[in-house]
């Protein structure tokens, strides 16, 4: 690998890394869906480079596109009053700190460990980057992969449905003005 393409694949990185940084650490929910935006597409670029057009394609419209209007969505229809930077489960902040710590050291385990780290990055051919040849992947070779997909995605409806539910004080009102 030349030096022009770690310059470029070290911009990516310091762009997607970036990205993501500010995007847990934003106050504003508007803003992190912006830079959760920025993130994505540094991905697809990368998936680009990498010769694998379909997946970039993908990763723009169903997660930059599809899933961040979602996010949006539920921003808007909760408001931004419902957001605030309160703590929902006690000690996440303290967890999540703490595995951010030890990505970290990992990390730097395998910086220190390693010495040529392009050598463990295999070579693409793009021969498996074409619509057809993911599908046959996917549905014959993994269909675990499939069923984990389809349970996610009816988690997040399940989460949607309850979200947008709400207790229900909103929609039957106080008909008699009293508390």
């Amino acid at each position: 690998m030349d030096l022009l393409s770690q310059i470029g694949y070290g911009f990516l990185a310091l762009v997607i890394v970036s990205s993501a940084a500010g995007m847990i650490l934003s106050r504003n929910a508007v803003y992190s869906a912006v830079l959760l935006v920025i993130n994505f597409i540094s991905v697809a670029i990368i998936y680009l480079v990498l010769g694998a057009p379909f997946i970039a394609l993908v990763q723009i419209t169903v997660y930059a596109g599809s899933i961040m209007i979602l996010f949006l969505f539920v921003i808007m229809l909760l408001g931004p009053d419902f957001l605030t930077g309160t703590e929902p489960i006690k000690g996440q902040r303290v967890l999540g700190i703490s595995l951010g710590v030890v990505l970290a050291v990992e990390a730097g385990i395998l910086l220190v460990g390693r010495g040529n780290l392009w050598a463990l990055v295999p070579v693409f051919d793009g021969k498996g980057s074409s619509p057809e040849a993911l599908g046959l992947v996917l549905f014959s070779q993994n269909p675990l992969i499939i069923i984990g997909i389809s349970l996610i995605l009816l988690v997040a409806t399940v989460g949607a449905i309850l979200l947008t539910r709400g207790d229900g004080s909103a929609s039957h009102g106080n008909l008699e003005g009293k508390e």
